[in-house]
């Protein structure tokens, strides 16, 4: 007799189904577990002989092997451990294979028989969702699986308590759904003294979902300035949070099953490696570019990373996704990110200044800029120097513009563009792109003659001039106009990096 008792293999934010197959062979004792299993597969028959044993039970003197269907499939990760266990106990007559057959099963097991947390809960809740049958998890985590919807859930504690729940002598209550955090709120603007031109090109990089470069001097504020980006980002609907935690699923980052409505805010330190970035390794796991989606990905001293690192950034720039290449699987995570850069205008940051500047300057400046690539900074979209803070401005009250009010004119141009890309993929100015940008932001007769000018004489490239039409577009929407015009275009190009040569 063989049992079956159906799981998942995750590949990037897929759920794979998998079927966890165990018999029991005549012959001398055995326990082996076949079908492309990793370390941590392999190890769980140590973890499923001591969690039964804790039950009371003896594992059967026989050959005991656990396929894990379909064969070619890796399989990865400690929540194989539960469906493992849940098949031998059906082939030794303890669990109903047909109960068993109705869910969709997940969770790692302690040498006790507790039920322990296992990463992609909630894809493998959507999975069972769409298969139509219900799904085990661990207690812990069952908060997690209920956001799927109309799925039935049990979320067991230990292996014994799942088994008396299928018997029905100790039912197992459903778990309601985790709580939504409310959106959080980083430093207020408040706090920003002066910067007028950088707090407007934060407004701007914030309505349109636009990428941001600020340059300057030691101490001027830009990482302040990019800590109050998420205050004055509109918080995630529904659908973005789901999205949201789904990649925290699989990266095992949610915490007792809320969902978050503030947008990630990830912030690596320079000396992170290619695969902490864009996501890799041994084991495939999304990297901060993918934590951060739908959020911001902010980079403090840009040219000190690595720079086969931050070129790795071009393609998830363009297309929003990271698809990592291996030999035995191919996997696609997204990376819609809002890229915030901060970095100084040389290595001893005090470039223009004759007192503190080092002798090499400007040599050092062009040396240090150059650590970061052309392509990538002709993907940012604003560039802005930050200038330094006198004394003079941080004495004075402070009369700035707090985070609440720039964030209401910021949820106004993304209600606007909320309601022009219906039904399109793009959700924001920055994602626009093709004849529906021409559409939308098309500038009138003396916007054209600008920016035509400004193409020529700035040697704009294919995708500088559509990203100054992306700007332009969100500029237009904070002003309240239907149309592009010329002021919203020459703002537009005051933020775009120009040539060295020029």
């Amino acid at each position: 007799m063989v049992a079956s008792v159906s799981t998942v293999a995750y590949l990037g934010l897929e759920a794979r189904a998998v079927e966890v197959q165990v018999q029991l062979i005549p012959g001398l004792p055995a326990f082996n577990v076949v079908g492309l299993a990793d370390k941590a597969v392999a190890e769980s028959r140590e973890r499923v002989r001591g969690a039964i044993a804790a039950m009371g039970l003896a594992l059967p003197p026989k050959r005991i092997v656990v396929n894990l269907s379909p064969a070619d499939l890796p399989k990865e990760g400690s929540h194989f451990d539960l469906p493992i266990a849940c098949a031998l106990l059906a082939a030794m007559g303890v669990a109903d294979v047909e109960t068993l057959a109705g869910y969709v099963v997940v969770g790692e097991l302690g040498l006790d028989g507790r039920i322990a947390p296992s990463a992609g809960v909630l894809l493998a809740a959507l999975h069972a969702s769409e298969t139509g049958k219900g799904l085990v998890c661990p207690a812990a985590q069952g908060s997690e699986a209920a956001w799927a919807g109309s799925v039935e859930v049990i979320a067991a504690s230990d292996l014994i308590g799942l088994l008396n729940h299928f018997k029905g002598n100790q039912l197992i209550a459903a778990p309601p759904p985790g709580e939504a955090e409310e959106a959080g709120f980083g430093p207020d603007l408040a706090q920003v003294k002066g910067q007028e031109s950088a707090r407007r090109a934060l407004e701007i990089a914030a309505a349109g979902g636009h990428n941001l470069l600020m340059s300057g001097p030691p101490g001027a504020g830009k990482s302040l300035l990019a800590s109050c980006l998420p205050g004055i980002l509109p918080p995630l609907d529904a659908a973005e949070a789901l999205e949201v935690s789904m990649v925290g699923s699989v990266a095992g980052t949610l915490n007792g099953g809320r969902l978050t409505r503030t947008r990630p805010f990830r912030s690596p330190h320079h000396s992170a490696s290619m695969a902490a970035l864009v996501g890799g390794g041994l084991k495939v796991k999304p990297g901060e570019v993918s934590l951060a989606h739908l959020g911001v990905l902010f980079l403090d001293e840009l040219p000190e990373f690595q720079r086969a690192v931050l070129d790795s950034l071009r393609q998830p720039l363009e297309t929003g996704t990271v698809s990592v290449a291996r030999a035995n699987a191919h996997v696609t995570f997204p990376a819609r990110v809002q890229l915030v850069a901060a970095m100084n205008p040389c290595r001893c940051g005090h470039l223009g200044d004759p007192a503190l500047a080092c002798a090499r300057a400007p040599k050092c400046a062009a040396d240090y800029q150059a650590k970061v690539s052309g392509p990538l900074l002709d993907r940012i979209d604003l560039h802005v120097e930050v200038q330094p803070v006198m004394a003079a401005d941080l004495v004075m009250p402070g009369n700035a513009e707090s985070s609440a009010e720039v964030a209401a004119r910021v949820t106004a141009a993304r209600s606007v563009q909320s309601a022009r890309y219906a039904g399109v993929p793009a959700r924001t100015n920055a994602e626009a792109e093709g004849e529906l940008l021409t559409q939308v932001a098309t500038p009138d007769e003396a916007g054209r003659k600008l920016l035509a000018q400004a193409a020529e004489a700035m040697r704009l490239s294919a995708r500088g001039y559509t990203r100054v039409l992306r700007v332009a577009r969100t500029v237009a929407d904070l002003a309240g106009s239907e149309g592009v015009g010329r002021i919203h275009v020459a703002e537009a190009l005051s933020y775009r990096r120009r040539s060295p040569t020029n």
